[in-house]
């Protein structure tokens, strides 16, 4: 969804910035957005990330990151709780992308 959005609005979309902060994504505001994302996936604690995020985004942008960060976190839940696997090919079709954005430091052990 991130991709095909910056694409719809004309940004230079690189993925490695969401997995490489030392990289950068093409979207403007995406350092604290992913700050925000970080330390409420990571912390639960996000106030300083969720302060930062409004000064420089604005308000309307604090809400729309927590309105979307909290439907991927419901439907991974629900998908979770009901036991939908990830097909094998997914997995693998998607393996790229996974290292990418350094996804593999949220599995569970």
């Amino acid at each position: 969804m991130l991709r095909a959005s910056a694409i719809a609005l004309g940004y230079p979309f690189e993925m490695a910035g969401i997995g490489d902060r030392s990289s950068d994504t093409g979207i403007p505001g995406s350092g604290v957005i992913l700050d925000f994302v970080d330390a409420v996936f990571f912390d639960n604690s996000a106030d300083a990330a969720r302060d930062a995020l409004a000064v420089e985004l604005g308000p309307e942008a604090l809400v729309d990151a927590a309105g979307v960060y909290a439907n991927f976190a419901m439907m991974n839940r629900v998908a979770e709780g009901t036991g939908i696997p990830i097909p094998g090919a997914a997995i693998e079709r998607e393996a790229e992308m996974v290292s990418a954005l350094h996804l593999d430091r949220m599995l569970k052990h």
